[in-house]
């Protein structure tokens, strides 16, 4: 599924919800933001880096994430405080703009570019075991960093990375000998640094420590944490691509969980309102963009044709099946009160237990048997809570 088709969709919903109550309105519109900005809005994510760390930016970019750049990689040329598009084969694309070293001079072109495209998060890169205070300038940049996005949507987050020479660590033992921590205290002294600079403060996560050589076990576990919180911390537009890039299907989770909340909360408000008929293809419509946004979510492509087998492959007929059971929801809504609460609850039901479905098989793995209880399960489960009307209507195929 390409933008135009999510936002033709979006279109008819924002269309469909001009003729409901304003108090309505508000709600839905509420739930409809993140979604809008989830999945129209997505984009890569931006990374600035700062700090007194001087590896290559390539070399970064493989530790942090997990990367194996291309061997030819070092020979290309980067202009200097711009922004750079990297491609983690295949994964997905994120933006780096290299602010280390910035000074008076070359100050206005960095915020410059700070204006045209905002980050989302600022990396400031230490030496593992350099003098955290020492680098006083590179910490004060980040206040200047953070002040050049007054107009943007949200302000960067700064992430600290303490970037870990296992060389160095390793001349401390020899023959055998259990090696010790390498310094421990770096990545604290790093936080305290970050935490005392005004202005940034407010805008810390936290501070890590990475192997400043990719590869082993290690390194792939630290990388897959550190991506993990780059994750948690992006705003809603560059989450959905740092989620695919992380691999990381709690994350995943998390994002599926809030599409899942908002789909059903704008199906059950919508299904609740006395229009006959009229809203079967916008809840149809939100269902299978729901399902193809977990699919995408989970590192697959976006497909509508997909998502309605998928939802098919549950037992739920998207058509003619579908069309009879909502037909006789819509007879309700002709018996004012609670008819169209049985309506709403009906539709809100029927969205989440297709979420946890798709949650199930797409991101946790379950084969699609198991799949279709867990759908099953969970229309169950609402069903008992409602009085029998509503479960006679359930039950329809």
């Amino acid at each position: 599924m390409n933008r135009p088709s999510l936002l033709h969709i979006i279109e008819r919903l924002e269309g469909f919800l001009g003729k409901l109550p304003e108090t309505i309105q508000r709600p839905v519109l509420h739930e409809l933001t993140p979604l809008k900005e989830l999945f129209l809005q997505q984009r890569a994510p931006r990374f600035v880096l700062t700090g007194s760390n001087r590896l290559p930016l390539q070399e970064i970019v493989a530790a942090l994430f997990a990367w194996a750049p291309a061997a030819d990689s070092r020979e290309l040329l980067m202009e200097l405080f711009r922004w750079h598009a990297m491609d983690l084969g295949g994964r997905g694309t994120v933006s780096f703009l290299d602010a280390r070293g910035a000074d008076t001079r070359t100050m206005p072109a960095i915020q410059e570019e700070l204006k045209e495209q905002p980050a989302d998060i600022l990396l400031h890169l230490a030496e593992d075991g350099a003098g955290i205070r020492d680098a006083k300038g590179e910490i004060e940049n980040l206040t200047t960093f953070i002040t050049a996005h007054l107009t943007a949507h949200t302000k960067p987050k700064v992430v600290g990375v303490v970037m870990l020479d296992v060389t160095v660590a390793r001349r401390d033992f020899h023959n055998g000998e259990i090696p010790l921590a390498p310094h421990p205290t770096t990545r604290s002294l790093l936080q305290s640094a970050l935490q005392e600079q005004p202005g940034v403060a407010a805008n810390l996560l936290q501070a890590v420590e990475i192997s400043s050589q990719a590869g082993g076990a290690k390194a792939k576990d630290d990388a897959q944490q550190f991506m993990a919180i780059l994750a948690r911390g992006m705003p809603n537009e560059a989450r959905v691509e740092m989620a695919r890039i992380a691999g990381d299907r709690v994350v995943q989770g998390e994002i599926a969980q809030m599409l899942v909340k908002s789909t059903t909360a704008i199906c059950a408000a919508i299904g609740a309102q006395p229009i006959p008929l009229a809203d079967l293809p916008i809840l149809t419509a939100l269902q299978l963009l729901m399902v193809s946004g977990i699919m995408y979510i989970s590192g697959r492509e976006r497909s509508l044709r997909a998502a309605t087998e998928f939802i098919g492959a549950l037992g739920v007929n998207v058509g003619a099946g579908m069309i009879l059971r909502e037909g006789t929801r819509a007879l309700l809504k002709f018996f004012p009160g609670w008819g169209n609460i049985v309506c709403g609850a009906v539709a809100g039901a029927g969205t989440y237990a297709i979420g946890r479905a798709s949650i199930s098989y797409f991101l946790e793995g379950v084969t699609l048997k198991d799949a279709r209880r867990t759908y099953l399960a969970n229309r169950k489960k609402s069903a008992q809570k409602r009085p029998a009307e509503i479960r006679e209507i359930e039950a329809l195929p």
